[in-house]
């Protein structure tokens, strides 16, 4: 019934195997892919046409977590799986990013990849396998598709690189780095790093690069004995080269308009020009439908000539040179922390608030729930780049920029035994015109500084590229959004001034060398520096203590055997001191103890009640209590929070008293000094010894009368 047909080799220390021809049969590729006991489905299924009029390259991918895969109930209500999390949209993306350019030029034809997680050995993470198996379904497939691609994950231990590291052995890692590509070179980077040298970086990309060659080897094997028969290839249209003839003409013009450095301006004379050429063509259907993307293509090569015949690029700078930059602190005054970033027209207000433990992010992940402590959101609202366009939530690429500037600033951040807070940046882009990604990094890093978070230095990041022919090419610092749209390459380099703390790159062509990565990562260093030098002139380290509108947190500890004492029955002792003071409490099980407030006052007063219910009572020491019942002997006062003592009616006062509620009255607030304990451990107290006004011993004034003449 099935042809099963599975290849496998040894990868890492471990099997990866790739099968296919027994599981989703109609799909146009599925290949079964395992690591370990991690096995993730890959499909891919293509549209046998394109839509009338298709202009572009549908491609759809999505990775999908079932939870079954781990032996999990999915949490929350309806107990089903729900809209992607953030882990299935960035993995999502880490699959389209190397096979997109991967395609011919002119394919329209709608293609869509699925990754499905069945099984998770919470060891091996399923990212790499879906992305090789993916790679491996549209290898089979018969697709028009120029891999296969590899990938794989690389890790640094004490300076040695190592391949796929399990993910328990990923927290003492100093470097998270998936990279993929082809044979011929690498196509995409995405990472994480503690401050890693240039150098090491490009070791680790080409260390994986290297690793996944016996991986592209196998897919071609499994392809020789199971791929389908080959679509043809898509054809250029017949008016084309009568469409580029006309538009030759306007390349003078086009050129012109590109010298225009100011964003808007240019777009104008640009859609001008357009808006003549298009004119040609309006009677002419068969060319009409094609002159949109022709006149693009005609765009592309304008600029990207000029960049390499001249050197000098749309705004007039050489292709090292970084835009006037402008860094503001402390701009709104009820935020934590406030910064405006500004480079060139990209611009980027990040804003930082600082919380307690109970603001932590709860992730229900495959691999179990856990808190996450530090995070960063990214938006893209329209008007950042004068549109006017419906508003939703967070898409993709939303999502990813914030991903990596949370990779970017989070090596640096202090351990949480050490700085308690939960810290949230939001960057609002308030301008665009290339790499407000790396204008996130930057602001994000000015703004935890201005809250008082104690960055031990500050993060800055550029965004690189690439303009590539066959008679040379130019690598170029801080691209704006057309060279970016135009060029070949998006390599963006976060770090400090001691190392990288991220990168990440994504290629339009089919590959880059070692040469030219090595090129772009030295270009971005020196950008790197430049960015963080301007950014001193806003704020030159992290302010001394934090932000005089964010939480105090102060963090001690009592007994484990008190933490009931604290609680108290149903949480009434804990829920009264919150209420009391207002302020927020953590009890974790080790008898750590976290109080936030914006006040210093009501801070104390509940870690002086906490502290009081925590300690013994101690002989001879004086006390603030509350008279909780009074009887004809004497009244009980509750003090150190959960005790209650006994105040003799002969300790009440300094006279003869002859009944108790002559001198308190239930709820009365008085001062107590413990004189002993009874027979049965009994706590012993007295009013009378205490100067109820100041809280002073005056024991001595009777132990005075006790030695003096008798009366």
């Amino acid at each position: 019934m099935f042809d099963v047909i599975k290849r496998e080799i040894q990868w890492g220390g471990r099997t990866l195997s790739l099968e296919t021809g027994k599981v989703a049969r109609q799909a146009d590729g599925a290949v079964v892919a395992r690591l370990g006991d991690t096995v993730v489905l890959c499909t891919v299924v293509g549209a046998k046409s394109a839509k009338p009029g298709q202009d572009f390259f549908p491609l759809t991918v999505h990775y999908q977590e079932k939870t079954f895969a781990a032996g999990k109930i999915p949490g929350g209500f309806f107990k089903r799986e729900g809209r992607p999390t953030e882990k299935e949209t960035l993995v999502s993306r880490l699959i389209d990013r190397p096979i997109r350019p991967l395609f011919p030029e002119n394919f329209r034809n709608e293609v869509q990849v699925i990754a499905t997680v069945l099984s998770h050995d919470l060891q091996n993470d399923p990212d790499i396998v879906a992305m090789v198996g993916c790679s491996a379904a549209l290898t089979i497939s018969g697709i028009p598709f120029m891999g296969p691609i590899g990938a794989a994950r690389v890790g640094v231990f004490g300076g040695e690189f190592k391949l796929n590291p399990l993910q328990e052995e990923m927290t003492a890692s100093d470097l998270d780095l998936v990279v993929a590509g082809t044979k011929d070179g690498v196509l995409m980077v995405e990472s994480e790093a503690k401050e890693l040298s240039e150098e090491t970086m490009l070791g680790a990309v080409m260390f994986g690069h290297r690793a996944f060659q016996p991986v592209i080897d196998m897919i071609i094997s499994l392809a020789e004995a199971a791929a389908k028969e080959p679509w043809a290839l898509p054809e250029a249209p017949p008016a084309a080269a009568s469409v580029n003839a006309k538009l030759a003409a306007f390349a003078g013009e086009l050129a012109e308009a590109y010298k225009e450095p100011v964003k808007f301006a240019r777009r104008d004379k640009v859609a001008a020009i357009k808006a003549k050429a298009m004119a040609l063509f309006k009677d002419i259907p068969e060319e009409a439908a094609i002159a949109g993307n022709a006149f693009g293509d005609l765009e592309a090569k304008v600029v990207r000539d000029n960049i390499l015949d001249t050197g000098k690029r749309i705004d007039g700078r050489d292709t090292k040179t970084v835009r006037p930059i402008v860094s503001e602190v402390g701009l709104l005054p009820r935020a934590h922390g406030s910064a405006l970033f500004t480079r060139g027209e990209t611009q980027a207000l990040c804003v930082a608030t600082l919380g307690t433990g109970d603001d932590e992010q709860i992730i229900d992940a495959l691999e179990g729930e856990y808190r996450e402590h530090f995070m960063l959101h990214y938006n893209f609202p329209p008007y950042s780049v004068g549109e006017a366009k419906r508003m939703g939530s967070p898409g993709r690429r939303e999502i990813g920029h914030g991903k990596l500037a949370w990779r970017a600033i989070r090596p640096l951040l202090p351990p949480k035994d050490k700085f308690p807070y939960t810290i949230r940046v939001v960057s609002e882009i308030t301008e665009s015109n290339g790499s407000s990604s790396m204008a996130t990094v930057c602001g994000s890093s000015l703004s935890l500084m201005d809250a008082g978070v104690p960055l031990p230095r500050p993060v800055a990041g550029i965004a690189m590229g690439l303009i590539k022919e066959d008679r040379g090419y130019a690598v170029l610092s801080d691209i704006l959004g057309d060279e970016d749209h135009l060029g070949d390459m998006d390599f963006k380099v976060a770090g400090t001034e001691k190392g990288v703390t991220s990168l990440q790159m994504d290629l339009k062509i089919t590959s880059i060398d070692e040469n030219i990565m090595k090129i772009a990562l030295g270009q971005a260093k020196d950008g790197r520096l430049h960015i963080l030098g301007e950014m001193s002139k806003g704020l030159t380290g992290a302010r001394d203590g934090v932000s005089a509108n964010a939480p105090r947190i102060t963090t001690f500890t009592i007994p484990k055997d008190k933490i009931r004492e604290v609680i108290g029955t149903g949480g009434k002792v804990i829920r009264e001191i919150v209420e009391v003071t207002g302020c927020k409490i953590d009890i974790e099980d080790d008898g750590t103890i976290k109080v936030a407030s914006t006040s210093e006052e009501k801070a104390k007063q509940a870690i002086d009640w906490i502290k009081g219910i925590a300690a013994e009572p101690e002989l001879g020491a004086i006390y603030v209590g509350k008279v909780v019942k009074i009887m004809d002997f004497g009244a009980f006062v509750n003090f150190m929070g959960s005790k209650d003592g006994l105040v003799h009616i002969s300790e009440l006062a300094p006279r003869r008293v002859e009944k108790t509620a002559d001198v308190v009255k239930v709820g009365d607030a008085v001062k107590v000094k413990l004189i002993g304990f009874d027979d049965r451990g009994k706590v012993k107290l007295s009013m009378r010894r205490v100067d109820q006004a100041t809280g002073a011993d005056i024991s001595d004034q009777f132990d005075k009368k006790k030695d003096g003449p008798a009366e």
